[in-house]
């Protein structure tokens, strides 16, 4: 068995004003066909679960280019052209093959391309032909095309978010791939599309018991193969909203039906999936309220996860204005603050103007007399699933009783290493402000008594119904009512 793979994913917001660029993938992560590294990172899950199956099965594996990049605005058409390019280029010296298994997101827009998966899934096949089995790892916050489903024998979206299941969705994958290249399987596809646009945030009722239901039913009565697309409200091209994706052995009727009936239970719940999430200071309110600490403030519309800059301080001007102390902000994204604590070394106090830099939806910057506590040199968090996710220099500065994280390389709280590498004692804190919607759950849980999901301003806002679409499909609740 020939195998071939690779990965090009991010995530774009077309509300946000960063574009995606190639020095965004350099960033994040990008690796020429041939170098990526033993360990997996966030969106080479195919790749190295053909590592694991091609060992064990004596294939030989092919490795193409892998990129990744941070979630931003619009990736601009050089950075999308060049590297698609390149892996297909990739693909074209490894034929012929007998499998082609891709890392990708599902929401990545760029520069003349509102459906970057469908028209590379399409460039694929045309390159490797019809009976070569082509299937693809998605992030579920994807817009699950035509196009993608018509191009792919066989897509995966993960199932849980936070996203501590991607080796697991991977591997599933490449063996339902490899099952088909063995004539063992005929999977056929069934979509239904839930004319709505939700978070299912898994490790919460009822979403955590819906998809163990979905999980319970794979493997059973022929179906192999069920994913969740929740969709991506911040990215504003046709095909954004929640689907449902049903494969089935041969039998398109039973995935058509199964399909139909998740969805159903899907739209059913929809009320119960979408809390209320207060502003600043309702859910500053709250926080202080509960008496026992330290409680998490998720900073959701600033969450560089979902594209946004991570520099906004409406959170952190809320805070100041209030004399609320004995709290944890972070990672904030600010380069130049970084450089100048670096030059400024541990222990120095100095005047810092801290994030407000990129846009309106930054707000104002802080100008602040800061303490530098501690510096730590091209940092490395854990990531999803544990791949590592590297965030630069960073820097921890306190001012009137608020310690900041402040980074180099955009990111958003992934683990609480983010903070405690730089000496930061979480335990400690009253609150925690974390810049991120859902990914920080699975590490800050472990010590939050209590989690909020704030909706301060920004470039991920959760009021969607404000949001100025103009391409997705409406309508579509909840935006529409």
């Amino acid at each position: 068995m020939r195998v071939f793979t690779g990965s090009l994913a991010t995530e774009t917001n077309t509300f946000a004003p960063l574009p995606t660029s190639l020095d965004a993938f350099v960033d994040r992560g990008y690796y020429p066909a041939g170098t990526h590294p033993p360990e997996m990172t966030v969106f080479s899950g195919p790749l190295w679960a053909a590592r694991q199956r091609g060992r064990e099965r004596g294939w030989a594996v092919i490795e193409g280019m892998a990129a990744g990049a941070q979630p931003g605005g619009i990736t601009t058409r050089h950075a999308y052209e060049t590297l698609r390019d390149e892996l297909l280029g990739d693909l074209r010296r490894a034929l012929p093959v007998d499998m082609v298994v891709l890392g990708l997101h599902g929401a990545m827009v760029a520069d003349g391309y509102e459906d970057c998966e469908g028209d590379l899934l399409a460039r694929v096949r045309a390159l490797a032909g019809p009976g070569v089995v082509v299937g693809a790892e998605l992030d579920p916050h994807c817009h699950l095309s035509d196009a993608m489903v018509a191009n792919a024998d066989m897509l995966v979206a993960y199932k849980e978010y936070p996203h501590t299941d991607i080796r697991e969705r991977a591997l599933e994958l490449v063996d339902f791939c490899a099952a088909q290249a063995e004539g063992r399987i005929t999977p056929v596809a069934a979509v239904v599309d839930c004319e709505m646009v939700v978070t299912i945030r898994t490790n919460q009722e009822p979403a955590r018991s819906y998809v163990d239901r979905l999980m319970a039913l794979e493997g059973r009565d022929g179906i192999l193969s069920i994913s969740v697309a929740h969709g991506f409200p911040w990215g504003d091209v046709p095909e954004m909203g929640t689907r449902l994706l049903v494969y089935a052995d041969g039998d398109a009727g039973a995935a058509q039906r199964l399909a139909r009936r998740l969805a159903d239970e899907l739209i059913g719940m929809r009320e119960q999936l979408t809390p209320a999430c207060p502003g600043p200071d309702e859910a500053i309110d709250q926080a202080l309220a509960y008496g026992d600490a330290p409680v998490v403030i998720a900073d959701a519309a600033d969450n560089p996860g979902g594209g946004a800059a991570g520099d906004a301080t409406f959170m952190l001007h809320r805070l100041r204005q209030r004399g609320v102390g004995n709290v944890a902000v972070g990672p904030l994204w600010d380069p130049v603050a970084v450089r100048i604590a670096f030059s400024a070394g541990v222990g120095a106090r100095l005047p810092l103007r801290i994030g407000g830099k990129v846009s309106p939806m930054s707000g104002a910057p802080i100008d602040l007399v800061c303490t530098v506590k501690a510096l730590v040199p091209d940092m490395v968090m854990t990531g999803l699933s544990g791949a590592p996710a590297a965030v630069g220099n960073a820097a921890l500065v306190e001012a009137e009783g608020i310690e900041i994280v402040l980074i180099t390389l955009r990111a958003q709280a992934l683990d609480t290493d983010v903070f405690t590498q730089l000496g930061c004692r979480l335990e400690d804190k009253t609150l925690i402000v974390v810049k991120s919607a859902q990914h920080f759950h699975t590490a800050f849980s472990r010590i939050a008594r209590h989690v909020i999901y704030a909706d301060a301003p920004g470039s991920v806002s959760l009021n969607l119904s404000a949001l100025p679409y103009r391409r997705a499909r409406r309508p579509k609740w909840p935006i529409d009512g």
